[in-house]
């Protein structure tokens, strides 16, 4: 468990290398590459090599040789950035470090455990990873810009896909398409009464100074997450909250108050405010949710089975019981197909399905209902469920008939790594490359590097 939080800490802070294992060479550093006005030192390979190593990256080849020129190509879309006048979101990139960071400080228990295993204070960790995120942003625009916005049409699909020889054919998955009805138990006024009270509770005893909100989030709240670090969830913008809970959050002024009680669709909070800057806010929250009573969770599972009844009977459509019945916000315009957040259509493998969701599936045949079952919903709900299997495939070479869009974007991914391969030829020929000789002697997959005198 430890090792692989170490790889996630790694893997997100993966500009940021501990200084142990900076120290752990003792190399005199060098410089090895210039391109542009832009120099990759010896010390930069090293670290780079250690980072594929700890999080187990497979490199292509010497590494000496691979890496330094993926080094040299992002520098070579940093400079064009610069001709282009290509920036960076500010914004958006301060956004997401402080995320990250959080994200770190939640998985490795607080700020000063993150600081002891880096060796390094928070600020330091904050502008490293902010350069790194900085630069992301950058070469991603850049490739952007050069790649465009890449058509294809059926035609040159098939062209495409007729030129791959039968033995190259990519292996299509085994993958189904789920339709899905959620019925979540309905909330007892008394329920909600009790949770109500217990914030009350908790907020007389904060003000009053009895107790620290911090306390109160570590042992009630069940936003399991920002209750390890005392409520505090970090520094957020408007539009990264829901509304209910950034309404109140930004009309907070005085960080020793604790606001009046919010309802959102996770449950009910209290919050307080912890520091302010510009369009941003840091608060801490106690989430409490109301409990469902083994009553109404059979209230609601005797209707769902009743729905089924209906549809199996031809009484009901299951698409028209979606619209009437289900809770599923993600899916109620969509007919009840289900989308994968992988790929953003409706095809699953069967491991990307919700576990609870796979299981039912699995045993379905096309067009066939579940019996109802529980499973939780996006905000951590309990819920009961039945599924539709629309449709399913076994595992297959690709084809044409029932693979277009696979193929699609294969032609498409290909047609922009194609031009992102003439763009970067080109630009080798128009800027400065030094290679010290004794880091020359590779098989680069861009030869334009090393130029004839």
């Amino acid at each position: 468990m430890q090792k692989k939080m170490l790889i996630c800490l790694f893997t997100l802070l993966s500009g940021v290398i501990p200084t142990q294992m900076q120290a752990q060479d003792n190399v005199v550093d060098e410089i090895v590459w210039v391109v542009g006005d832009e120099a990759i030192l010896r010390s930069d390979v090293e670290e780079q090599r250690m980072r594929y190593q700890y999080d187990g990256t497979q490199v292509e080849g010497d590494p000496y040789c691979f890496i330094p020129e993926q080094l040299a190509l992002q520098k070579l879309y940093l400079d064009q950035a610069k001709i282009d006048s290509v920036f960076a979101d500010e914004r958006a990139v301060n956004s997401q470090v402080e995320m990250r960071i959080n994200y770190l400080i939640s998985q490795i228990g607080s700020k000063e455990k993150l600081e002891e295993y880096f060796n390094k204070p928070l600020i330091e960790l904050k502008e490293e990873l902010r350069e790194m995120v900085h630069n992301q942003q950058i070469i991603q625009q850049m490739q952007q810009k050069i790649v465009g916005d890449p058509k294809a049409t059926p035609a040159e699909v098939r062209r495409f896909f007729n030129k791959i020889p039968e033995d190259s054919l990519p292996m299509i998955p085994a993958r189904v398409e789920a339709q899905i009805i959620m019925v979540e138990p309905q909330v007892s006024q008394q329920a909600i009464d009790d949770v109500k009270t217990r914030l009350r509770d908790f907020q007389t005893r904060i003000e009053s100074g009895e107790s620290e909100f911090s306390t109160f989030a570590i042992l009630y709240s069940e936003d399991t997450e920002s209750a390890k670090r005392g409520g505090e969830i970090g520094f957020m913008g408007k539009g990264q909250l829901v509304p209910e809970y950034a309404n109140t959050a930004f009309a907070l002024q005085d960080n020793k108050k604790v606001s009046k009680i919010v309802e959102s669709e996770f449950g009910f909070h209290i919050i307080q405010l912890i520091e302010k800057r510009g369009d941003r806010a840091n608060t801490r929250h106690i989430l409490l949710k109301p409990r469902v009573s083994l009553e109404e969770k059979d209230i609601a599972k005797k209707r769902l089975d009743s729905i089924a009844d209906f549809i199996r009977n031809d009484k009901l459509k299951f698409e028209d019981a979606v619209v009437l019945y289900s809770n599923d916000k993600n899916t109620r315009n969509s007919s009840g197909i289900m989308t994968n957040p992988k790929t953003g259509n409706s095809k699953f493998e069967l491991q990307d399905l919700p576990q609870e969701v796979a299981k039912v599936a699995y045993n379905l045949k096309t067009g066939e209902i579940s019996e109802p079952f529980v499973m939780r919903n996006s905000l951590g709900n309990e819920v009961f469920a039945i599924v539709k299997l629309k449709s399913s495939a076994k595992a297959h070479k690709a084809n044409m008939t029932d693979d277009y869009l696979e193929m699609r974007n294969l032609y498409l991914e290909k047609k922009s790594y194609d031009k992102l391969n003439e763009w970067t030829k080109s630009k080798q020929k128009g800027i400065y490359i030094h290679i010290d000789k004794k880091w020359r002697n590779c098989d680069f997959q861009f030869p334009g590097w090393i130029k004839s005198n």
